[in-house]
């Protein structure tokens, strides 16, 4: 009997974490219980690689940005082409390929969000609220990866609790593990020789990442440091935010302790060359750079938005501070970067929190029971109940 076929429907298919989740998601549900197809409404990236699985067809519709229909008409003739038993849309720049759905006759229609728009940190705008509502009668089940958007979506969007699954993003934790006691050879030649305490994030360098005010808050812990020439700074990503971070540094004559490579595939190795793990973003769904942080034994400084406070406990696994708050998140790095036993304490604590619930067989085996429930009752009328 052929497995059914699960259309996942995305805006955009490249790096990033939502995107990082459906390959971790697609690797690890069984290949004999379902196939899959990527439907991306603008177009994908070599980030595509990562899915192992030989069979999974990618179709781009090349959506051009504002609101022209003809990407509409194209994804019904493919969705009638593919006849999916379910398509899984995912976020907001999705959520109208529901209606094209319904009347291609796709019988199980799930929609998931992984984080807010840019945009709408908090999900407050009525235009796209009103969409989301729009669209509510035609889902039959929603999936999301954090509390925070769970609470949102009954209260502000109203979708009843029992049409509702939260499922965290799990992380590999064989990939992303505690590194030995010397830290990887990556990087330029001596540039970890003498350092003390390595900070560093990873991630796309734009604004809602907020990566100016974790080098402002590095500037600052120099000035103040009583060693500042042991502290070092390095941000894997790029970005529009890149060159404004370089040029901070530049200026404060401290580019020769900050390392910006720009992207990088050897993220696990790159973060085993860590201390302490910053993410300074403005908003986040649930981060997967903080699971691998946290996989490889690391503390956490977060911003206190979104899924980070699920993740990082003060006096657990880290510490949280206000979005845009560079004064506290300076005084943060000066407290972690004079007291190697806290950042060992809190590191040992992240790594047993992932092995306890983040896995990744934990979260394949959530979504393949939301999967099966959906195509259990595909032809039903609850499917399209409120």
């Amino acid at each position: 009997m052929t497995p059914p076929l699960i259309a996942h429907v995305v805006y955009h298919f490249g790096t990033g974490g939502m995107e990082n989740g459906l390959v971790n998601l697609i690797n690890r549900l069984p290949r004999e219980s379902f196939r899959h197809v990527i439907i991306s409404l603008t177009d994908h990236t070599e980030f595509r690689g990562r899915i192992e699985r030989d069979d999974v067809a990618f179709h781009d519709l090349n959506k051009p940005p504002g609101h022209s229909p003809g990407w509409l008409w194209r994804l019904h003739r493919l969705l009638r082409e593919l006849r999916p038993d379910l398509i899984h849309t995912r976020n907001l720049n999705a959520i109208e390929a529901q209606f094209v759905a319904v009347l291609a006759g796709v019988p199980a229609r799930l929609h998931g969000e992984h984080g807010r728009d840019v945009f709408d940190l908090q999900g407050r705008n009525w235009k796209y609220n009103l969409l989301r509502r729009a669209a509510r009668p035609l889902i039959r089940h929603y999936t999301c990866v954090s509390r925070d958007l769970a609470d949102w979506l009954r209260d502000t969007v109203g979708v009843a609790p029992a049409r509702l699954t939260r499922i965290y993003n799990g992380v590999d934790g064989e990939k992303f593990h505690p590194r030995a006691e010397v830290r990887p050879g990556i990087g330029p030649d001596g540039f970890f020789q003498g350092a003390t305490c390595v900070i560093g994030s990873i991630g796309r360098m734009v604004a809602v990442k907020d990566y100016p005010t974790l080098v402002h808050a590095f500037i600052a812990a120099c000035s103040q440091a009583k060693r500042p020439e042991g502290l070092r700074l390095v941000i894997a990503g790029d970005g529009p935010a890149r060159s404004e971070c370089l040029a901070l540094l530049d200026r404060a004559g401290l580019s020769p302790q900050a390392w910006l490579p720009g992207n990088r595939e050897d993220t696990a190795e790159f973060l085993r060359t860590l201390d302490v793990f910053v993410l300074p973003s403005l908003g986040e769904g649930l981060s997967n750079t903080i699971l691998e942080a946290m996989a490889t034994g690391l503390p956490v400084i977060a911003t206190a938005v979104g899924g980070n406070p699920e993740l990082v406990t003060t006096c657990g696994n880290g510490l949280l501070f206000s979005p845009g708050d560079g004064a506290a998140l300076a005084r943060a790095l000066l407290d972690y970067a004079v007291d190697p036993e806290r950042r060992a304490r809190e590191g040992a604590a992240s790594r047993a929190r992932i092995e306890r619930e983040f896995s990744l067989v934990r979260m394949a085996a959530a979504y393949r029971a939301v999967y099966e429930t959906a195509l259990a009752t595909r032809y039903s009328l609850l499917a399209t109940r409120y």
